[in-house]
């Protein structure tokens, strides 16, 4: 327990939460690469769009997914590092995500685009709408947090009013991408296995498997960047980053 004023930080089970939630990211990637390698045939690029299909999923649950939620718990798994290099790693981490969602996207749109013998439509299903909301929710924020907290800056009580803005929409950007997708996985197994999905085939168990540990991910990641008492300790030089004065 950490006393700060008249606050407590307890990190009381964010220890073994994090390790829970670690545990769940990776079983999450290793699973998805194991449904596209096994079962949807494996992986290519334009030559054959239908295997190009397979690095939207994967890039996806790596990059917004798992890396997100990562980016989102910088300042609480590295609390004892100085704010300015977590805010270099978060920003990092972020365009990142960004580079890994701009290939997944191409690749989701090229796999349409280019299958023949006719392409298959694009931004119909209710899957695409929610996951292109987030994608440009997510680059909004990244390109406000960058303005706001690294260059140029804006001033301190700006800079203090707009963090809780900040921090609700990366949290609410999340929840739409863990949604997005569940939409996307529940959309691709109906697609692809058709009445074999309600025969419980050993596809259908996994990717069932896969939405809930996107759901244990989701609420795990969610809870501990919400939960006020495994907030970072302010350290002496927070001040100075948000006044601009040198110690």
């Amino acid at each position: 327990m950490e006393q700060i004023g008249e606050s407590r930080i307890s990190l009381e089970g964010f220890k073994p939460l994090t390790i829970v939630m670690e545990v769940l990211g990776a079983t999450l990637i290793i699973l998805v690469a194991v449904w596209c390698a096994n079962y949807r045939g494996g992986f290519s690029w334009r030559s054959n769009p239908m295997l190009e299909f397979n690095w939207h999923p994967l890039l996806m649950i790596i990059g917004f997914v798992f890396l997100y939620a990562n980016g989102m718990l910088i300042y609480r798994t590295q609390r004892n590092a100085r704010k300015r290099r977590l805010k270099l790693i978060h920003g990092g981490i972020m365009m990142f995500v960004v580079v890994l969602v701009v290939i997944a996207l191409v690749a989701v749109f090229d796999s349409h685009n280019l299958m023949t013998p006719e392409p298959i439509p694009n931004m119909y299903s209710l899957h695409s709408w929610v996951g292109l909301t987030s994608v440009i929710l997510f680059c909004c924020q990244w390109f406000a947090g960058f303005l706001s907290f690294l260059y140029p800056g804006l001033q301190a009580p700006l800079r203090v009013s707009y963090m809780p803005i900040h921090v609700y929409f990366g949290v609410a950007g999340f929840i739409g991408v863990i949604a997005s997708c569940l939409l996307g996985l529940n959309e691709k197994a109906i697609f692809s296995l058709q009445k074999d999905y309600s025969k419980l085939v050993g596809e259908a168990v996994l990717v069932n498997i896969i939405g809930l540990l996107l759901v244990l991910f989701g609420g795990v990641s969610v809870y501990l960047v919400t939960q006020e008492r495994y907030k970072r300790v302010p350290q002496p030089e927070d001040e100075s980053l948000f006044t601009g004065r040198n110690q």
